[in-house]
């Protein structure tokens, strides 16, 4: 009996001894890969000088409460330095437009940020042929006969706002911007692309949590790209990581109801043709709507990481601009009023945008596009190299490197720091490097939703200058965050003066 039995449990133990060498061969050759590919980056790396690390947190110490350390470390090292998350995983941080335009030429998907929020695979980290698919779906939400329908429903937005500001008591107090300015982007984009609305700016409803959502998602992935916490399993172990499924629920709670109640419309291909002769039809239209060459649309989990994606860097990001935008109103009144007097000669008598007003407003524009190259919406924009690249002064990286590209270019600027919309002026402007001034990104894998977010930001100011001067507080001056988003850490506060 006994040799029987060893001859049976013989076989099961040669299998589990070849099981184990197996195991272990596989995990040596993965560090061996592991190895070979990080030390083919830091030999990379070593042509380009930087700051120095700390082993265990590379900069992220150095970075994670200023913005500074990075804008200061830029004018240090005027082209390229790396920037390390952690112990193993460094990105090369460009500021020089001719290494900005050899990375937009060669980059592919966005890094892991936005993977870490999305169900799916948005614009924002596909790559090849399948990004290809979905910039051609969503394409035609942006078309100008699309955007046009939305310049009354911006302005209906913004008045509600400015409503709100004028019980106010704002002879006495300042007023804190960004929070009532993103509650009116988030207000904006749901009526915009989803023809959905909430009324989140005046009552408690439960969409407004989904502002709060977004908040936290920005906070909690900044913090989670400082301190290296890439690994999901890990990650959702800790407080951080709970509060961050959290935050994912509640938004993507929101992203569903808005599918699910869409989709009910959608219970024939008779629906399909009703929706497509509507006069306006809306961003989630498009999306149900359109399919590729091969009648191929977008699957459900494809839906939801665009609609999150298009919520999620659709008001936060527009919020920072235009809330910035105003402070550097407040903060020269020459400029705040010649804006005015442009807007009142387009506008006359009304109080509402219309479309053929926001090509008229070029002085405003210039305004701008000096707001935002000073402050930045979006900090730094990331890539991952998907091919090597070399940059013109002969240093190359290799595949896999994640690259930021930061608005900092002070050689392409004359006193870069002076805030001087006449840089955007078409004399300037022709001859400036293309790749100086990068709000929206560049080459194939620019933003999609700029022309959508540039006329949200001229609607928004042009009603502001209409009712209300704006002034600097002193008392409450803009600490700046290093988030997903640009943010002050203690608000942005101007004080209202009304006008009218």
């Amino acid at each position: 009996m006994a040799s029987l039995l060893d001859s049976i449990a013989r076989p099961f133990a040669v299998i589990l001894q070849l099981s184990v060498v197996l195991g272990v061969v596989f995990v040596l050759l993965k560090v061996a890969r592991f190895y070979q590919k990080r030390k083919k980056l830091i030999k990379a790396l070593e042509a380009f000088p930087g700051p120095p690390k700390h082993w265990l947190y590379g900069h992220n110490h150095l970075v994670r409460r200023k913005l500074g350390s990075l804008l200061l470390w830029a004018d240090e090292y005027p082209y390229a330095f790396p920037r390390w998350f952690g112990p193993v995983l460094p990105a090369l941080i460009v500021n020089h437009p001719d290494y900005a335009k050899a990375a937009s030429t060669v980059s592919g998907g966005a890094d892991c940020t936005f993977a870490f929020f999305s169900p799916g695979e948005g614009l924002l980290i596909l790559e090849g042929a399948k990004w290809f698919q979905h910039r051609k779906l969503l394409t035609p939400a942006f078309h100008y006969d699309v955007l046009k329908t939305h310049v009354t429903l911006m302005s209906d937005s913004v008045k509600v706002m400015l409503d709100k500001w004028e019980k106010k008591n704002t002879k006495r107090k300042s007023v804190e911007l960004f929070q009532d300015i993103s509650l009116m982007t988030l207000d904006t984009i749901l009526k915009c692309a989803f023809s959905y609305n909430a009324n989140c700016q005046t009552e408690s409803a439960p969409v407004s949590s989904l502002w709060l959502a977004v908040y936290d998602l920005s906070y909690l992935l900044s913090n989670r790209i400082q301190n290296f916490s890439y690994k999901d399993v890990f990650y959702n172990l800790t407080r951080k990581g709970r509060q961050f499924q959290d935050a994912c629920k509640r938004a993507h709670t929101h992203t569903d109801k808005v599918i699910k109640e869409r989709k009910m419309l959608f219970s024939s291909e008779k629906d399909y043709d009703k929706i497509q002769k509507k006069k306006h039809m809306d961003f989630l239209d498009i999306l149900l709507c359109n399919k590729d060459a091969n009648g191929v649309g977008l699957s459900d989990e494809d839906l939801r990481a665009e609609v999150d994606t298009f919520m999620f860097e659709g008001h936060d990001t527009t919020a920072s601009g235009i809330s910035w935008l105003l402070y550097c109103m407040s903060l020269y009144p020459e400029y705040q009023q010649r804006c005015r007097e442009e807007i009142q000669g387009i506008l006359g008598d009304r109080d509402t945008v219309e479309w053929e007003d926001l090509g008229k407003m070029t002085y405003t524009t210039m305004c701008i596009k000096e707001s935002l190259r000073l402050f930045p919406p979006v900090p730094s924009v990331s890539r991952r190299l998907h091919k090597p690249v070399t940059f013109p002064d002969g240093r190359s990286l290799p595949v896999g490197l994640n690259i930021f590209a930061i608005h900092r270019n002070r050689d392409a600027w004359e006193d870069p720091e002076v805030y001087d919309p006449l840089r955007f002026s078409p004399e300037k402007s022709a001859q400036r490097h293309s790749h100086a001034f990068l709000p929206f990104s560049a080459g194939s894998r620019n933003c999609i939703g700029q022309q959508f977010a540039m006329n949200e930001m001229k609607v928004a100011l042009a009603l502001i200058l209409l009712r209300f001067q704006l002034c600097p507080d002193p008392s409450n001056p803009p600490t700046l965050t290093p988030q997903i988003i640009l943010r002050s850490s203690s608000g942005v506060h101007v004080h209202l003066k009304k006008i009218r």
